[in-house]
């Protein structure tokens, strides 16, 4: 018997990032939905600064 493919509605694994699709260490906040690498990558221009 095949399982049919079906996408998952909640849980940690029905969101996945924008800009790569990884569903690990989503950032949720803000409405982002980005991953954390991709956030890195695109924080400053997003608006977000590092105060250090």
């Amino acid at each position: 018997m095949i399982m049919a493919e079906r996408s998952k509605k909640f849980g940690r694994g029905a969101n996945e990032c924008w800009r790569c699709g990884r569903k690990q260490g989503l950032i949720r906040k803000y409405g982002l939905y980005i991953c954390r690498q991709c956030f890195r990558e695109v924080a400053s221009e997003l608006g977000f600064k590092k105060y250090w």
